[in-house]
């Protein structure tokens, strides 16, 4: 395998975000796997949303935001931020669900994964897919340190971040990076937020699949990331929420995931709201209703919120 070194200091910085501390580390501690040798030509931008996002994704990064000790249950989250695999909603779909996890009591990581390009990776498809596997595999590595339990790390993923959740969800089996200690790169629950899942002509979102495996992508490789059709027993217990007039991303995506957990018998819980459209982050159009709320108490139902 071709990698390009990086060479990035281990950084730790304080936002005023919040009271929580947070550090941002390189997501590979000594070269990016699948990448091609270029200059980083990433962009930070200001969003309509009022938060930042990214573009151009070459060098990946984790930022960890460790919840306050009096309420920390040794539970964590990889936090991937949607963007249609061309950009990163990093703090309406990142930073602002981690403040909320910290609430929780889980350790959440902000997962500031790749962007496919042929010109900056040997393999598109695979890179987020790579970033993803690395991100967990990290959170397992520094678990004591961090106080997390590894067997209540968890994935979280928003439409296109959705999609990856899902993919790393369902290819865990098979080591995308190098993994000579033999982490267990399976997360043990999903969190899937109006995810992109198929790559099928007829429900996928176009532009994430276009950026991930072509314009004119073979069989093979719509089969590969439809993951509806990858599911197994094996699969996490997913939490998923939608909205049903999303129009970027159909709710079907999130209704044929959940129907193929049910049929391989997965625990799963699937929210859909009548109004809410595509991207609504954390709140929906009904400002009474709170799905984070119901994300806590699937948590704590399923024992990965342990109570203080």
């Amino acid at each position: 395998m071709i990698t390009r070194k990086i060479i990035l200091p281990l950084m730790a910085t304080c936002f005023s975000l919040s009271a929580y501390a947070q550090q941002e580390m390189p997501l590979y501690p000594d070269s990016v796997v699948n990448s091609r040798k270029g200059p980083n030509k990433e962009v930070k931008t200001d969003r309509p949303d009022g938060g930042i996002g990214y573009t151009r994704v070459s060098v990946p990064t984790v930022q960890i935001f460790k919840a306050p000790a009096d309420k920390a249950n040794g539970a964590a989250m990889v936090v991937c931020p949607g963007g249609g695999y061309s950009g990163l909603a990093y703090t309406k779909e990142g930073i602002n669900f981690a403040k909320r996890l910290n609430e929780m009591g889980v350790t959440a990581i902000v997962l500031k994964y790749r962007m496919p390009n042929d010109t900056t990776m040997w393999d598109r498809s695979i890179g987020p897919l790579q970033d993803a596997q690395q991100a967990i595999r990290l959170v397992r590595q520094h678990a004591a340190a961090w106080k997390i339990d590894v067997n209540r790390v968890g994935l979280m993923g928003s439409s296109a971040g959705g999609h990856l959740a899902a993919t790393a969800g369902t290819h865990f089996k098979k080591s995308y990076i190098p993994n000579s200690d033999q982490v267990n790169l399976r997360p043990d629950f999903l969190v899937l937020v109006y995810p992109v899942i198929s790559m099928v002509d007829s429900i996928t979102h176009r532009g994430s699949r276009n950026n991930l495996i072509g314009n004119n992508p073979s069989a093979e490789k719509v089969q590969e990331f439809s993951n509806e059709l990858q599911v197994t027993g094996e699969t996490p217990p997913t939490f998923l929420v939608h909205a049903s007039d999303d129009k970027a991303v159909v709710v079907d995506n999130s209704i044929n995931f959940y129907s193929a957990l049910i049929r391989n018998k997965v625990p799963a819980e699937l929210h859909v709201y009548q109004r809410g459209g595509h991207g609504f982050g954390m709140s929906t159009s009904n400002p009474d209703e709170h799905w984070l709320d119901r994300l806590e108490n699937w948590l704590r139902d399923n024992g990965w919120l342990k109570r203080n």
